[in-house]
């Protein structure tokens, strides 16, 4: 019997390819995606699906047999190609198509994994038909009269076609006229690609490789070489190794800015002209002042939906810029449903995740990193001056406790805390637990979902005190 249950995540397909992942398993979960997704959604009328992937070894073949898959079901498929997952979220969007993404993001060579969506780019949850597909998918691979019925089923239709297309001049030319470049100051910008996606996207979107005019940048390439084996180092800049050499390269050459981008670049992260790293709190803080500005200069109230692990700044420079902030749970499904539910301009994650109401409220890395690029252009001074005020305070980053009783810990932190002068208390997402008044202080305490494990961020108005938080509370969590 193949279980598919620690295969199938929360949000997306994710696994070694030939234990967890293999042609059979991903044909199944194509005739799957193709019933519960695929056909439903086109009623009455063509079915249509679009299907990409990275530049993983295995991510050819699985992607094809996908593809058959759905064909056998009577859907017509897109195939893109190599394509990074903003990449096949603009084609879901601009062809009106759910989609497939075959790409395991910044896991090792050994992974791969399908991030699905819907036409038009909607994400595709455990709550939201995933849950569906991979049990029919495992009734297809274990179940020896549903396997029947479903060939029967598609020996009767007529099969769908399956063709390729280049999306990527359209992907880059729909970026570009999002965010204005071609007036910008000359700015020198290393790009690590991890050898993953950005390789291909950013000579399209930042250079002429998609036959567009040329910016006034210079990019200095670091790893555009696609090699899903990833020689140099994995594809995941959350992790501060994997930052080195974008950073040496920056101060070596003198360059404006560094973009770092994770395997299937849907994430961009920045660092400044000394090296330094900005982080995505204080992106998503100047991302937010830029769309806000845009939507008042055209007379329309703006949205920003933020995530309750962004820094205090964020909600503050929302306010400032004369836009509404919306506080979210973590997770992309829960901010893609919010800017859909508030029609929100923009969206910022502290993990590096920004998602724009014009890009079908998806989250694409390439476009942030526009907004950065914009943002520097127009004006003088260095980058490390110009993010000064998106970064107003000091923050602990992710410290994970493991424990013998997750909900017994953090009971015990909010026993030490709640009962304090000016203290709020909320559990929207785990425990967030607030100081508003002098000294300003915060932190959030997360269960994982698939571990024993607390998550704690903290933030302060300065190190001694955010330091002081930090230790108080990982002393309540690890006691005994």
């Amino acid at each position: 019997m193949r279980s598919l249950e620690n295969v199938v995540k929360a949000y997306d397909v994710r696994g070694l390819v030939g234990p967890d992942l293999d042609a059979e398993v991903t044909r199944a979960l194509g005739v799957a995606f193709a019933e519960v997704v695929v056909l439903a959604e086109t009623a009455g009328g063509s079915p249509k699906a679009v299907v990409g992937h990275d530049m993983r070894p295995s991510s050819p073949e699985l992607s094809r047999a996908f593809a058959d898959g759905l064909a056998s079901c009577g859907v017509d498929v897109t195939l893109i190609g190599l394509a990074s997952t903003d990449g096949l979220y603009y084609a879901s969007g601009a062809l009106g198509a759910p989609g497939a993404m075959f790409t395991a993001s910044h896991n090792p060579a050994a992974y791969n994994g399908i991030k699905l969506c819907r036409a038009g780019a909607r994400p595709v949850s455990q709550d939201t038909g995933l849950r569906a597909v991979r049990e029919r998918a495992e009734a297809l691979l274990n179940d020896a009269d549903a396997a029947r019925a479903a060939a029967d089923e598609a020996a009767a239709r007529t099969p769908g076609a399956v063709h390729e297309a280049d999306m990527l001049r359209g992907y880059a030319e729909h970026l570009r006229g999002l965010v204005d470049l071609s007036g910008s100051r000359p700015l020198k910008v290393v790009v690590d690609a991890g050898n993953g996606m950005g390789g291909l996207t950013t000579p399209a979107v930042l250079g002429d490789a998609a036959g567009l005019p040329a910016l006034p940048l210079e990019i200095v390439p670091l790893y555009f070489e696609l090699d899903g084996t990833f020689p140099n180092h994995e594809a995941n800049p959350l992790e501060p190794a994997n930052l080195r050499d974008l950073q040496a390269k920056v101060v070596e050459v003198g360059a404006d800015v560094g973009l770092a981008f994770d395997g299937d670049a849907d994430r961009c992260f920045v660092i400044d002209e000394k090296g330094d790293p900005v982080s995505p709190s204080a992106v998503t803080a100047l991302v937010a002042r830029r769309e806000i500005g845009k939507e008042r200069a055209a007379g329309r109230e703006a949205t920003v939906i933020y995530n309750l692990i962004t820094s205090h700044a964020v909600p503050e420079i929302i306010a400032e810029s004369g836009g509404k902030g919306i506080r979210t749970r973590v997770g992309h499904s829960f901010i893609k449903a919010e800017m859909a539910a508030a029609d929100a301009v923009f969206g910022g994650e502290h993990s590096a995740h920004y998602y724009f109401r014009d890009f079908w409220f998806a989250d694409t890395g390439m476009l942030a990193a526009m907004h950065v690029l914009a943002a520097l252009g127009e004006q003088d001074g260095p980058l490390s001056v110009l993010g000064a005020d998106y970064e107003r305070y000091v923050a602990s980053g992710e410290i994970n406790s493991r424990v013998d009783d997750v909900v017994a810990a953090a009971a015990r932190v909010e026993a030490a805390f709640g009962g304090r002068d000016g203290v709020e208390v909320d559990r929207l997402d785990g425990l967030t637990v607030t100081h508003a008044g002098a000294p300003m202080w915060w932190f959030n305490l997360r269960p994982s979902n698939t571990e024993p494990l607390l998550r704690l961020n903290a933030e302060a108005v300065d190190t001694p005190t955010m330091a002081g938080l930090r230790d108080e509370v990982l002393g309540i969590v690890r006691q005994g």
